[in-house]
């Protein structure tokens, strides 16, 4: 896997992925940015949430559970002193689907967590991650 970061002036960064694909992030104003993109450690967070909700979605497909949706929300916190490390990090999974079983959900979750998700294994020695999770029931007829 690869990637190439191109500086743009002041704190502003083309990123493009191995597969083709282009992002902007930027700093913050504070910082000389302009809010162009995201930031860097934003991004981490994306990937994050990427990552842990491919695996929920492709498990519970393949626990033949009717899933319509997942949401992440993730909230994060971080160090006050450089590094600015992430102390904790939580993550809110929003699944909606019909008759979703609460323990195929659940069972999903923490596979990601504990098994499939690359990003969270490797940041969880150095960050506590935390999750949960709600599910909302669709009706049949919908």
């Amino acid at each position: 896997m690869k990637t190439r970061i191109e500086w743009k002036g002041n704190v502003c960064f083309q990123a493009e992925s191995g597969s083709g694909h282009q992002i902007l992030m930027d700093g913050a104003p504070e910082a000389g940015g302009q809010n162009l993109g995201p930031r860097p450690m934003e991004m981490l967070l994306m990937g994050l949430g990427g990552c842990t909700t491919f695996d929920v979605i492709l498990i519970l497909k393949k626990g033949r559970q009717d899933i319509s949706d997942c949401v992440v929300e993730i909230e994060a916190k971080r160090a006050e002193t450089d590094p600015k490390v992430f102390t904790h990090i939580h993550l809110h999974f929003i699944v909606s689907g019909k008759n979703l079983k609460l323990h195929q959900v659940e069972r999903a979750i923490n596979l990601s967590a504990e098994k499939y998700c690359s990003a969270s294994i490797m940041l969880r020695d150095t960050v506590e991650i935390t999750h949960d999770y709600e599910i909302v029931e669709l009706s049949v007829d919908s």
